[in-house]
């Protein structure tokens, strides 16, 4: 079964890409707005990882992740952030919550995959490890 990544971005040409790049090893959900993303949520869906725009209209991505990570449900969700700002690093340490991987857009196909895989791998060993003890 293939794990299911939310993608949230509001820029049609990196839907495209990211879709086109992740659709045959991942089952993608893709979202155009942080609002839309969390309706999707709040119905009960629970994905494997969350790869976040920061910049998109009604709920910018840090309010969207922020949600995600006070949340109970969805706070050790991993989640990857993908960003044109050009302070890409800064706002990623400034966070108050943990995000496992960013990446500044335009951005590297090879270098996405292997960040998801990393994220992934991480997250399952967490999960095996604290089923364990």
């Amino acid at each position: 079964m293939k794990t299911q990544i939310l993608i949230v971005d509001d820029d049609y040409s990196i839907l495209k890409l990211l879709n086109f790049i992740l659709s045959k090893d991942y089952d993608l959900i893709i979202k155009n707005s942080g609002l839309e993303a969390l309706s999707w949520l709040e119905e009960g869906n629970d994905p494997g990882l969350v790869i976040s725009d920061l910049q998109m209209p009604y709920i910018d991505g840090l309010t969207f992740v922020r949600n995600l990570k006070i949340s109970g449900y969805y706070k050790d969700t991993p989640i990857i952030v993908l960003s044109g700002a050009d302070d890409l690093e800064e706002l990623v340490k400034e966070m108050p919550f943990r995000i496992d991987a960013f990446l500044h857009k335009p951005f590297n196909p090879t270098s996405l995959k292997t960040a998801i895989t990393k994220v992934l791998t991480i997250y399952d060993e967490q999960e095996y490890t604290n089923q364990l003890g």
